[in-house]
């Protein structure tokens, strides 16, 4: 029996970058699941969590539940949502059998692909040198983990489905595990602090000599991408489900 697939959107992919939800699904599509999106799911409620609002966390939290119980996996372009529900839900909800069900598995779409579908090779070319930022929830919640090849001791779920890509060059940095400064409220209650981080992110890959930064977390992806046009730096951003699926607009 094909198993059936939720697909989760969070709210900043579905109205500031859609063509990763639209990568996410035909990823999922190349490998036959029966993906369904469900229309009535709403926020995780990560950012109503970040700023204390605990009664509005819970709500969400129970909606999500409700709404994504009925499938064998949930998949989403984003570590960061991914974590809050599969890290932080206990804090705010009973762990019931529903809950415990999609906790379990619950995946952002490169460890989906690695986990799961075990993908061994990509019929996708992208001729441009990479360089990858590991954002702080997969790598640290989610333990995507960081590549040997980077200096650090550890296997890296989403560079791995990188390297299956054709002519793309991966770039090595200086500090690959290192924060970009969005951190959610982060970036708005310490901004001067959240930009600095960003610009050394950035400029730790122009020094490596990088055409794209690539991550899975939208979120730190976007913060980079407005000091990129803040600044005027010649590089530019991609979801990694956008690079695994052929789809990254060049323009």
């Amino acid at each position: 029996m094909t198993k059936r697939i939720g697909l989760f959107i969070p709210c900043y992919i579905d109205k500031f970058y859609p063509n990763v939800a639209l990568a996410t699904l035909r990823l999922l599509k190349k490998f036959d699941f029966d993906v369904k999106y469900p229309f009535e799911q709403t926020c995780c409620g990560q950012p109503s969590a970040n700023t204390g609002c605990e009664n509005d966390t819970k709500k969400l939290a129970l909606r999500f539940v409700e709404i994504f119980k009925e499938f064998d996996y949930i998949v989403a372009p984003s570590a960061s949502c991914v974590s809050m529900v599969k890290n932080h839900y206990e804090e705010y909800i009973k762990p019931t059998d529903e809950y415990r069900h999609i906790q379990k598995n619950i995946y952002e779409i490169s460890e989906f692909l690695t986990d799961v579908v075990k993908v061994k090779e990509l019929d996708v070319s992208f001729p441009h040198k990479v360089g990858f930022h590991q954002s702080c929830h997969g790598l640290r919640e989610l333990n995507l983990g960081v590549s040997s090849e980077l200096n650090l001791p550890y296997y890296s779920k989403p560079l791995s489905l990188l390297k299956l890509v054709k002519d793309i060059e991966i770039v090595k940095l200086k500090r690959a595990d290192e924060c970009c400064g969005f951190g959610g409220t982060f970036s708005i209650n310490e901004p001067e602090i959240s930009i600095r981080m960003g610009k050394d992110r950035i400029k730790d890959h122009l020094e490596a000599g990088a055409e794209y930064i690539v991550g899975y977390d939208s979120s730190c992806l976007m913060h980079l991408e407005g000091i990129i046009k803040s600044e005027g730096y010649d590089i530019k951003i991609a979801h990694i489900a956008e690079v695994l699926a052929g789809t990254v607009d060049a323009s």
